[in-house]
């Protein structure tokens, strides 16, 4: 079940940065970069960070999270993570799918990946977004940036 997580809590914070690290030390793998800024978060800049988050709990585990910022029509994904005991689970898509379903206000909606990060941009693309660009975050790091934009919006 997917359920909105105060982040401002700070057993909710410890829950997900517990998620967090272990999500996004694959993703370093898969980029061969281990400075993703998540992968420097503690509870306390989680506390602070200003995203909104929702989880998905396995058998009473929180086994993935989602966090993003809604302003006007632009739906801002910061953070897609699954711990990887429960890849292939379907978990991204569920929390992904979720937030669309119920965001239906925002017409374009945003995230961004790491350029070797494959198995998130094929996501992205099933789930109907478009490579709007890639960027040099950090020295020999590339991110990719996503798009998607919705019925009766317009960039």
């Amino acid at each position: 079940m997917i359920t909105p997580l105060d982040i401002t809590h700070r057993e909710t914070a410890q829950q997900v940065l517990d998620l967090q690290l272990p999500s996004y030390r694959v993703e370093a793998e898969l980029t061969g970069f281990d400075g993703i800024p998540p992968l420097r978060d503690t509870v306390d800049t989680l506390i602070s960070c200003g995203e909104t988050f929702r989880g998905l709990y396995l058998d009473g585990e929180l086994a993935g999270a989602i966090s993003y910022k809604l302003e006007k029509n632009l739906l801002d994904i910061h953070r897609v993570m699954v711990h990887p005991r429960h890849f292939r689970k379907g978990v991204a898509t569920a929390l992904l799918q979720s937030l669309l379903d119920s965001t239906s206000e925002a017409h374009r909606v945003e995230v961004s990946t790491g350029s070797l990060n494959h198995p998130a941009k094929k996501l992205y693309r099933r789930l109907g977004f478009t490579e709007v660009g890639e960027e040099e975050a950090a020295p020999g790091f590339w991110m990719t940036r996503f798009q998607l934009i919705r019925e009766g919006g317009a960039g």
